[in-house]
């Protein structure tokens, strides 16, 4: 059997991406990254067994020819590993968002994550390999003013059981990991994008929704800078991507742990409390 290992990570240049690629490399992966640019990537592509492409994943020609340059690199042995990890994240009310910014988001989480899967397939079948997806546990506890972000990672559960279906009989194992807050480097670009959504307030949305904003870009700023730190939350899903069997969803992070199990057993009234207890939100 060969004892080349191959991965393909998408997002790879920074936060949870970048830990994954170098995890990965370090325990004998060769990787496979995105970056949006290569000075978004840091020297990352200086790292040993890391190989580096720049792509929009929300550009589907760009995907396929990364994957035909992956095909070339792997060659017979094909891909074991592919993370769908890109993301990116649009807060503030629903009323409030631009159009144009929510579909950006389903086109970079959702529809380029079917992008990529679809764009590697040929070589996850060759080598009986497996599909991370990166959802959270949004997923399945959506949040005031996470429309967006909450909206595309349920989507992404929807995907992971199709897919997991459709591909079960060519050996191909499907697992979304659902991750709680980390601490990735996100944190400080959410507070950057909380900022521009409360500057971008008209006098009448801000009396609308202004004091529950300002509870949640308190709350999420808190919560993210609390949280799962991006070594520890690479290695939780670098065993989920290796583990077996493979598990079709699992949390990431203890928050997740612990709020999946509530959505499992409370009623949407104890839920829709919870949101703002978390959330700072005032009830009407």
């Amino acid at each position: 059997m060969s004892e080349l290992r191959t991965v393909a990570v998408t997002g790879a240049a920074s936060g949870l991406g970048r830990e994954l690629a170098l995890q990965f490399a370090a325990s004998g992966y060769t990787v496979y990254g995105t970056a949006l640019s290569m000075e978004e990537a840091g020297g990352l592509a200086d790292e040993p067994g890391v190989n580096l492409s720049v792509v929009d994943v929300a550009d589907d020609s760009a995907v396929r020819a990364w994957a035909d340059e992956v095909a070339e690199a792997v060659g017979d042995h094909g891909l074991d590993i592919l993370i769908n990890n890109a993301g990116i994240l649009t807060p503030g009310p629903l009323e409030v968002l631009p159009i144009a910014e929510i579909r950006r988001e389903f086109d970079v989480n959702v529809f380029g994550t079917i992008s990529a899967t679809n764009a590697f397939l040929p070589l996850l079948r060759t080598a009986r390999g497996r599909i991370v997806l990166i959802g959270a546990m949004t997923g399945r506890f959506p949040l005031q003013f996470n429309g967006p972000s909450s909206a595309t990672k349920a989507a992404l559960e929807a995907i992971a059981d199709v897919y997991r279906n459709e591909l079960r009989p060519f050996g191909v194992d499907v697992v979304i990991a659902q991750a709680g807050n980390m601490l990735t480097g996100g944190p400080a670009k959410t507070a950057a994008a909380l900022d521009r959504v409360t500057e971008s307030f008209t006098a009448q949305q801000r009396d609308l929704y202004g004091e529950n904003f300002a509870a949640f870009k308190d709350a999420l700023n808190g919560m993210q800078g609390s949280g799962l730190p991006a070594v520890d939350a690479a290695a939780w899903v670098v065993r989920l991507a290796t583990e077996e069997p493979a598990p079709s969803r699992a949390p990431v992070g203890q928050d997740a742990v612990e709020i999946l199990r509530r959505v499992a057993s409370d009623t949407d009234e104890q839920l829709d409390a919870l949101r703002a207890e978390l959330l700072g939100s005032r009830v009407a």
